[in-house]
């Protein structure tokens, strides 16, 4: 987790504003948000957080049809390696959700913005 430091006041005072301590800490933030910043990454990101539990990787394919296998495969690997979302293998099929973790983190960021 980011260590949040108060921001100095010219008066020496802290001020409410919440700033990240330094690059160290807000790493694992510009990982997640990396992988977000693709179109294609987020629309498989909406699916999987619509769906009622995990989703054959077959089932995702079918949501990006303008898209070739492989390309659906390095996208997944981005989101998994970013820690988006979790991956099983289950004999052939790879089955995907969202890394609740993963919301987590993204809600933290959002509360150092001030939402």
């Amino acid at each position: 987790m980011a260590s949040i430091a108060p921001e100095p006041r010219s008066n020496g005072e802290a001020c409410c504003v919440r700033r990240p301590t330094g690059a160290k800490e807000t790493k694992h933030y510009a990982e997640l948000l990396k992988a977000l910043a693709d179109e294609t990454r987020l629309s498989i990101i909406g699916l999987l957080a619509a769906a009622p539990g995990e989703l054959c990787v077959c089932d995702i394919e079918a949501h990006v049809k303008h898209l070739s296998q492989p390309t659906i495969s390095h996208h997944l690997k981005q989101l998994r390696e970013a820690g988006l979302v979790t991956s099983e293998r289950r004999g052939t099929w790879v089955y995907y959700a969202l890394d609740m973790g993963a919301v987590g983190r993204l809600r933290e960021f959002v509360a150092l913005l001030g939402g």
